[in-house]
This record gives C-alpha cells, sequence and structure tokens, in this order.
C-alpha cells in the first residue's frame, strides 16, 4: 500500500505591525468618505444638516469589522440571508430593508433604512458594504412617520422586508417606485436614497481596493486580528474590574403617550465562574405607545464595550464585543421585546434606559467609577402649510442635551446623541417658516457634581406661517439622569407655548396635535446629565467659571456646590468655608430626588 504524504494545512500568518495599520487607517478612512458622500448628497435636512446616517465595513459573516458602533441596532444581516442566501449573491448586488420586527431588531425604528452591497474579490464573497440613514418621511399616520399617537408599527411608515434593491448593476425599479410613491415628500426622499446608496456603492469599491492592494489572506487575518484584539480587550478588562457577583439596577421611561404610567427597564448582571450575563426579563411589559424598543442581545454588549474599550484608543471596535459576553436574557412581550405589531418610533427613550442601567450596574461593580447617564435626545415636529411658498412643510428637529459627567471631567454641553447636529439659524430660517429666536444654554439643568453634568439647551422658535401642528418627544422630566458616586441628578427640561405671554400654555412631553398660529412662541428646554462626586468637593474656581459662563445661577452655586458668589465671580471665601464645612448626611451611590443605593465611601479628609 501507498502512504499518501500527510496534508499540510495552510496557515495565514497574520500582517506585520506596519501593514495591520496601513489596514486599519484604510478602514476608517473608507468609513469616513462613505461618510462624507452621504452627506454632501442627500437632499433632506436629517441627514446633510443633522448627519443622521452611519457606514460601516462588515466581513462575509455579517459581522462589523469597522464602522460607527452606536449601541442602537443590532446584526444587521441576518435578515438578509435568511431571504438571500451568501451563495445567491453577485458582485453589483445591494440589498435594503427597515423591517424593525422581521430583522428582531436589527434596525430599531421604520425610518431608518439600511443597505448592503456584497463585495466580490476574484469570484469571492469576502465582505460588505454597509449605510443607513433616517429618511424624511416614509409615510404612515403623521408627516415625518414618527409620532407619539402612534399605536402600531404600520403608523410609521411603509415596512420595507429584505429587498435585493440591485440585480448585479440593475435597479429594481418597481420596487423603488412603490416605495416613493408612499411618501408625501417623494423628491426629498429619492434624493436622500440614492445619497445612501452612493455612501454603500463607494464602500464596496474602497473595500475592494484594500483586498487588491494587500490580497485577501492578508487583509482577512488583520480583520480576525482586530476582532481579537476588541474580544480579548473587553473580556480581559471584565474580569479585572468587575468582581465575581450579582448587580441589579433600574431605570424608568417617563410615560408612552398613551397611558398615565411609566415603564421600567430593570437589569441584573450575574458574574460567576468566568460566565457574564445581563438579565432583563423583569422590566416592563410593552407599551401601547411608541416607546417599545426591540433590544437585540449585541446592544448591551456593545454599550459595555464602548465603555471598557474608551481607554484602549488603539482597539477597533467591531463585533469582537458581542463575544465577551456570554448571555443577554429578554423576555417576549416586554417593553425590550414587544410583540408584533407593537410600535417603535420613539425607542430611543428606552435605550437610554438601557444605556443608563448598563452604567448602574457598572457603576456597582467599580465603586461609581463609570460616567453618569444623560437625558435622551428631544426631537419636534412641526407640519403646516406655507402659503409664502405654497407647499405643505415639514420641520423635524433634534435638539440637544447635556451629557453625563465623567470620573475625570465634567459631562459634554449641549449633544445632540453622539455627533449629530443642530439646524443653523440662517438654514432654518430659509427653508421653513420659522424664526429661531433664542439659543443658549439651560442653566442649572446640569447636574451637580465634583465633576458637573453636562447642560441641556433653550430653543425658542416662533412660527411664520399662518398655522402648525407640533409633536413634541421629550422625557427624563419625571426621571432625570441619575448623579453617580455622590453627584446630584440632572435637572429636567420642558416645552412652553408663548412664555412670560398671558396665554402660556405647557404643553405634554409626548403629545401630538398641538396647534400654533402666527407668532405663537415655542421654547423648548432640554434636561441635563448627571453629575459625577459630591458638589461640595468641586474646585471654587471651577464654580467661580461656571456662574461666570451661565452654566449656574448664583442660587445654584450656593446651595448646590455651598459656593456663595456673586454674578461677577467674587466668593466670600469664610462663608463658603462654613458652609462647605457642615455636615452633609449619607451620600450614597446614585442620586435622583435624594440619594438611593449603597453608601459612598468618603475620600480621606472629606466631611460626611
Amino acid at each position: 500500500m501507498t502512504r499518501r504524504p500527510p496534508t499540510r494545512r495552510r496557515r495565514t500568518l497574520a500582517p506585520d505591525p506596519v501593514t495591520r495599520e496601513i489596514i486599519r487607517g484604510a478602514l476608517r478612512a473608507a468609513q469616513a468618505h462613505m461618510e462624507a458622500v452621504i452627506e454632501r448628497t442627500a437632499m433632506s435636512p436629517f441627514i446633510r444638516e443633522k448627519n443622521d446616517y452611519f457606514a460601516g465595513i462588515l466581513d462575509a459573516r455579517g459581522r462589523v469589522v469597522c464602522g460607527t458602533m452606536v449601541p442602537l441596532f443590532g446584526n444587521l444581516m441576518p435578515i438578509i440571508f435568511e431571504q438571500y442566501p451568501r451563495d445567491t449573491m453577485r458582485p453589483g448586488d445591494l440589498y435594503w430593508y427597515n423591517d424593525c420586527h422581521g430583522s428582531r431588531g436589527g434596525v430599531s425604528h421604520s425610518p431608518d433604512m439600511v443597505f448592503a452591497a456584497p463585495v466580490f474579490h476574484r469570484g469571492r464573497l469576502v465582505a460588505f458594504s454597509q449605510t443607513w440613514g433616517h429618511f424624511w418621511d416614509i409615510g404612515g399616520m403623521r408627516a415625518g412617520s414618527i409620532s407619539p399617537d402612534a399605536t402600531e408599527i404600520f403608523h410609521e411608515g411603509i415596512i420595507v422586508p429584505a429587498v435585493r434593491i440591485y440585480r448585479e448593476g440593475v435597479l429594481n425599479d418597481e420596487a423603488f417606485r412603490i416605495f416613493v410613491r408612499n411618501s408625501r415628500f417623494p423628491e426629498i426622499l429619492k434624493g436622500d436614497i440614492r445619497a445612501v446608496l452612493a455612501g454603500c456603492q463607494l464602500g464596496e469599491r474602497r473595500v475592494l481596493e484594500l483586498f487588491e492592494r494587500f490580497g485577501a489572506d492578508t487583509v482577512l487575518a488583520a480583520w480576525a486580528l482586530f476582532e481579537q484584539q476588541c474580544r480579548d480587550t473587553i473580556r480581559k478588562t471584565l474580569e479585572s474590574r468587575i468582581p465575581d457577583g450579582r448587580y441589579e439596577s433600574e431605570d424608568a421611561v417617563d410615560g408612552d403617550g398613551m397611558s398615565d404610567r411609566s415603564f421600567h427597564v430593570r437589569m441584573r448582571l450575574t458574574k460567576e465562574g468566568g460566565r457574564i450575563t445581563l438579565d432583563t426579563r423583569a422590566s416592563d411589559d410593552q407599551a401601547k405607545g411608541p416607546i417599545n424598543f426591540i433590544m437585540h442581545e449585541s446592544v448591551p454588549k456593545l454599550i459595555v464595550g464602548i465603555y471598557l474599550l474608551s481607554g484602549h484608543p488603539t482597539i477597533l471596535m467591531n463585533d469582537g464585543a458581542q463575544d465577551a459576553i456570554d448571555d443577554v436574557l429578554v423576555r417576549p412581550g416586554s417593553i425590550l421585546q414587544p410583540h408584533w405589531p407593537a410600535a417603535l418610533g420613539n425607542r430611543a427613550h428606552t435605550l437610554a434606559r438601557v444605556q443608563s442601567n448598563v452604567l448602574a450596574l457598572l457603576a456597582l461593580a467599580t465603586g461609581g467609577d463609570v460616567p453618569a447617564p444623560n437625558s435622551v435626545y428631544n426631537i419636534y415636529f412641526l407640519r403646516g402649510f406655507d402659503r409664502a411658498r405654497n407647499e405643505f412643510f415639514l420641520c423635524s428637529d433634534g435638539v440637544a442635551v447635556g451629557y453625563g459627567a465623567r470620573p475625570f471631567a465634567d459631562g459634554l454641553d449641549a449633544i445632540y446623541y453622539v455627533a449629530q447636529k443642530n439646524y443653523p439659524a440662517e438654514f432654518m430660517e430659509m427653508v421653513f417658516p420659522l424664526r429661531l429666536r433664542r439659543y443658549a444654554l439651560h442653566q442649572d439643568s446640569g447636574g451637580p457634581g465634583r465633576y458637573r453634568g453636562g447642560a441641556g439647551v433653550i430653543r425658542e422658535i416662533e412660527l411664520t406661517a399662518d398655522e402648525a401642528i407640533v409633536a413634541i418627544r421629550q422625557d427624563n422630566i419625571l426621571f432625570p439622569p441619575a448623579g453617580v458616586n455622590g453627584g446630584q441628578a440632572g435637572r429636567p427640561g420642558q416645552c412652553v407655548v408663548n412664555p412670560g405671554r398671558p396665554d402660556e400654555r405647557r404643553l405634554a412631553p409626548m403629545s401630538d396635535g398641538n396647534v400654533l398660529r402666527r407668532g405663537d412662541v415655542l421654547r423648548l428646554s432640554t434636561s441635563g446629565g448627571g453629575g459625577w462626586g459630591h458638589p461640595f468637593d468641586r474646585p471654587l474656581e471651577r464654580v467661580r467659571r461656571d456662574v461666570v459662563g451661565g452654566f449656574v445661577s448664583v442660587d445654584a452655586a450656593r446651595e448646590d456646590y455651598g459656593v456663595l458668589v456673586d454674578a461677577s465671580g467674587m466668593i466670600d471665601l469664610a462663608a463658603t468655608e462654613a458652609r462647605r464645612a457642615g455636615p452633609r448626611g449619607p451620600v450614597r451611590m446614585f442620586h435622583r430626588h435624594g440619594y438611593f443605593g449603597p453608601l459612598v465611601v468618603p475620600r480621606a479628609g472629606t466631611i460626611c
């Protein structure tokens, strides 16, 4: 018998450090180029001005290699693979969907449209280019396709299952025309679709160039290493920073706009025997209104990963984060896994509570070494008819809030979800029948602390058309962002029509159908982020500068920080020392309408 020589497996060596960094930089450059194309060619203000879009590069399995890792959606590709197996895909194909329930949280509300293009290198499927954007109007019961009035997903616009919008470079014109016909603003929608498609197709070309330059084996080996680095770094940090044990937290959404109650999100983190589990099954049942959130298990994993990788800037955030936590448990029928056809348009309210709960669990495990939570960003919709232009108008505007203070620095002021932008006054007044009368920081909204929570904003708008309907989506009023490690909670906002006038009225924070008439003024004040550390530990100079800069009032400086300072910045040192020397009472880990949670161990020399 002739013995066959042993088969040698081909071994792919990891690329050298220089090649690896070039590949890493090329990925980030490709993503930035994709995003630039979307921003510069889109037609709707929500994408072009506010930058509500994202881009990423995925491997052949559909796992994220490089992208804007926002914990807003789950795995993006399974719904496409279920309809279009990978072995049926061809160069020039492009896939599209916005089906939230069908994707099991792959996308989290209907205006967000996902596009994905396969990348083939020498006949082999090696990657996907992916983009998505928030579209201006896709039909539904109200212009803008988001409303506090919605009680089912059908109220929130057309639902697109996974479809192949391009086959080998040829547009599926029938599907495209059906979709566009469902919008009140079809020309804007066409422009946005083409912009997001163009970004996706550009990403396909850039990734292919990367494979042509370095070869498939080298690129894929680098990608595998990036994923391993992300997974191992998060896992090692979890092991070193979180002791074995069980930690529990809860937070609540103010309401759903339909029922007179709040909705609680509850979490339990268990670390034992090398396994880490997040259990959300004790959360409340799903809501009738549109605050339900289909939380894919990857969402809390990404939140943990984003926090833990903040100290490792050289590690590329990717889907390796999903492998660092073993189990995420969610209960069907809960607010985090609602049954079909639950409305989802305002799911950001509940997502914010998922984020705050994860931070609370980590605070309990690390002795408060985490940022304080932030408020959910605010949105208003103004809809009406502009006689001067003889056309209907829709102003859909997201408004910034304050972010939570960090263990080493103040929270960020006036942030609209990551890095998105507000409408400049000049743009708003040129495009819409509106006049921006005031845009300022919301004084005293940032939670007092050793590090102050970020301040929210005040945005005051006058209607110059005859009449408009306004919808408000505001939260964190009953349950403002908590303070951490002795810090105090952020201060809530409100929405008032005609402030200071005889016809002044306050709008419900989750409401639609509110009528404004010419000359009416809408003032939206947003919430601030939670503070970190006891306010009496804030250096006097920092308090003085906050007062002079308008972040903190003279009264709040005295009551919250124990600092007696006048508007010019002069501090009464003797009175301040006497006030700060008094007993503080028991100080606990969290604060909202009073301290709660475990006691905070005071620093040396601190009076408690």
